[in-house]
Order: C-alpha cells, then structure tokens, then sequence
C-alpha cells in the first residue's frame, strides 16, 4: 500500500470549482458563513459527496458529515475536514483545501476499489472564520460542548440576522444533535498560514499542537492636556506610558522562544488630536505560547510590569482578560500517524505548531485529533492574494490518504471475499 497515491489535478480542478463561488476580483474569495454563496458552496461539495457515493448527515448547527461505509459500521469513522466559510478578503485554500482533501481521498480509495474495515467520513463545520458570526470555529465548538447549541443560535450578524434562521433560510438546519456524531480519530489538513515550512524549504508540517492565547484590553488614563503650553515634566501623557507596555509585550515574547508571540494590534487614543496630549489610550494584547505553563509566566510578567508603570507614572492603568483558548497538544497517535506517512512517502518534513486556531482545537476534546500543514506562499493567509503550490497539495493529500488507511485498517482482499 505504500505507492498509494491520490491525484493532484482532480484535487486542483475541485479547489479551483469551488473558489469560482464567491470569487472576487483579486483572485480571492469572499464566501461568508451562511450567505446564499455558503449554501451554493454547501450545495457543490455535497452534491460531489453524494456522487462518490457517500452518504449524508447535517446537525443542528448545519455541521455536514458525508460518510464512506466501512466493513464494519459500528466502529466509529476516521474523519478529516475543515471549513468552506472565508474571510471577507479570504483565499482559495484556507479551509477548503482540507475539505476537498478529505473528498479526494475518498474518492482514490473508490478508484481503487479499497475497502476499510472503519468508516471514513469528510465533515466541514459551520462558521469556523468567526466573520459574519461570532464565536469563531462556532460549529466545531457546540459540537464539543465549548459553547451551547443556544448561545451559537442566539448570535446575530450586524445586519441582526440570526444564525438559527440564517441556517434554516440555506436549507442547513439539520436534526442530528452536535455531539452525538461519533468519531474514531478526526484530521484536519491545512496550508500552515505563516511562513516557517517555505522559510525552511519543507514540504510537510507535522503539527504535534496548537498555540494557547490569551487576549486583554488594557487602558491608561492620564490626562488631556494643549501639546503646547503643557512642559513635558509637568504631563500626565498616557500615550508614552502606553507605548512602554507595548514595547514590553513584545520583549515578553522575545524572552520565550521559539514559540512565544506578543502582539499588540488595535489602539484607539483619545482624543486623538495633533496639538493635544493624549488623556487615554485603550489596545488590545495577545499573547500566545505552546504550553500552560509557559503561557502563565508570560501572563504573570505583563501583569507585573503593568502594575510597575502604574506605579512610577502615577497613571491609571486596567488590564481585562476578554479570551483564553488554552494550549491544545493533538494525540500522540494522530502525530506519529502523520510522521509515519510523511516518512513513508519520502516528503521533507519538520514539527511546526500552529500559531492559529482550528477546528481540530475542538474536535481534540472529543477524540484523538491531528494536523498535516503544507507551505503557502510568502507565508500569507486570510488575504485575497493567498496561494500555494499543487505539488505541495497532492503532498499533504497524500499524507492525508495514508494517516487515514492506519487508522481506518484496510480490509485484505481475502477478508474482502469472505
């Protein structure tokens, strides 16, 4: 079974089909979770399903599960997906490219008239982007119990349209209970999203976790004061204390490689005016590392040179957790199962963890979970000028194809007959 392989261009073709829907002018795609360009690129990947014979499920959260039968059903499937929601300036691969792998790999083993002895299923989950609807990775999440089947109808888009009746005007409003979908083991295959894999000129990413974050509004409150008369001894300037903190979030980061993150990427100044000294400063930071514990210091040192500026500067200064995803480590037997088929297949490979969330954070929690990452161009993603090679998409794919077959056990031929 090692020279299994899946085709490339029947891989490519459906990508490129599928991007066709919601296609923007910069070659990209905007395809937001339950608009009518949704539930078109709903229609076309399960009308493809239903072609390769797979049968298919929709829950309650418009989740769709599309099933191969294995020799034996009651064992619970191998499942890999993704999501086909995109940014407003999205690309044609985020999400999709592990959908449509999850199809082609279905539809090699119907070429090759292989049977399993599990199930194998290819599911996408509903509003994973978080664009239109927010919480993000919304249908992977009421799956797992993170957030109520409740709380996720209840979100509304600003127009004031609600998912519950979005999903119901598309036509996915399914009666399956999210959670009950049993799962043997999920996959999920995805361009990396950053730039290591082409940096360090590999093909395959073997993803052993995913980066926990934590995200806080901070605001510093001095005083509004006339940039000219005021003597800059004599200022409460809440800017340059500000920028003191931001400095430090990224020294944070620096002081925890390889994988620490310090970010500080929204700012609001008031009053926001050239001649006047700014009276408060609201922004955001997000930190981010590969374990609790590395993530708690992180914390805990940002907290303490908080409470030290205050202290020197005489300024107010808050600081609220708005979000905590915890660090996700996927299961061992997911990763060697992905490090196994790499090595099997000849590929270049490295351990790269995600920086980014994925629905895979959430299946983790329900069962044994895995990534496979290829390289995307210039590291970009969630832009319209995302892109990434075929070569490196039939690779992953065919790492994909073959982590599946260890775990879902390929029926021998005499079996077969039996």
């Amino acid at each position: 079974m090692n020279d299994l392989r899946i085709n490339g261009n029947r891989l490519w073709s459906s990508l490129m089909e599928l991007a066709k829907i919601g296609a923007t002018d910069k070659g990209g795609v905007k395809r937001l979770a339950l608009t009518d360009l949704d539930r078109q690129g709903r229609d076309l990947v399960v009308g493809w399903a239903r072609a390769a014979g797979l049968s298919v499920t929709v829950d309650q959260i418009g989740n769709v599960f599309m099933r191969r039968e294995g020799r034996n059903p009651s064992l619970p499937p191998v499942v890999t997906g993704s999501h086909i929601d995109t940014q407003p300036t999205g690309g044609k691969f985020d999400g999709n490219y592990g959908v449509l792998a999850g199809l082609e790999v279905v539809r090699t083993l119907n070429d090759l008239n292989i049977e399993t002895e599990a199930p194998i299923e290819v599911a996408f989950w509903t509003n994973e982007e978080g664009s239109r609807f927010v919480p993000v990775m919304m249908g992977s999440g009421v799956f797992c119990g993170a957030f109520s089947l409740e709380t996720a109808y209840a979100a509304k888009d600003v127009e004031g349209k609600s998912v519950k009746d979005e999903l119901e005007r598309i036509g996915y409003l399914g009666p399956e209970v999210p959670g009950r979908h049993p799962i043997g083991a999920y996959f999920e295959t995805h361009i990396e999203q950053g730039p290591v894999l082409e940096d360090a000129d590999k093909v395959i990413g073997v993803v052993p976790a995913v980066m926990g974050l934590s995200w806080y509004d901070c605001v510093v409150t001095g005083m509004e004061a006339h940039a000219g008369p005021t003597p800059m001894h004599l200022r409460r300037d809440a800017m340059q204390v500000a920028t003191r903190i931001m400095q430090e979030v990224v020294a944070i980061a620096n002081r925890y490689p390889p994988y620490g993150r310090g970010t500080v990427g929204m700012v609001q100044v008031f009053p926001n005016s050239r001649n006047v000294i700014p009276g408060q400063v609201k922004f955001s930071i997000d930190l981010r590392n590969v374990s609790d514990e590395l993530l708690n210091q992180m914390h805990e040192e940002m907290l303490a040179f908080v409470a030290a500026t205050g202290e020197q500067s005489g300024l107010s200064i808050t600081v609220e957790r708005v979000s905590y995803y915890p660090p996700c480590p996927f299961h061992p037997d997911c990763v060697n199962a992905v490090r196994a088929a790499t090595a099997r297949l000849g590929y270049s490979t490295m351990d790269v963890v995600s920086g980014a969330g994925h629905d895979a954070i959430y299946t983790a929690r329900v069962a044994p979970s895995g990534m496979i990452f290829v390289p995307c161009k210039d590291g970009i993603s969630h832009n319209e000028i995302e892109d990434a090679q075929p070569a490196h998409l039939e690779a992953g794919c065919n790492v994909l194809l073959h982590a599946m077959l260890e775990r879902a056990k390929v029926v021998a031929p005499e079996a077969a007959l039996a």
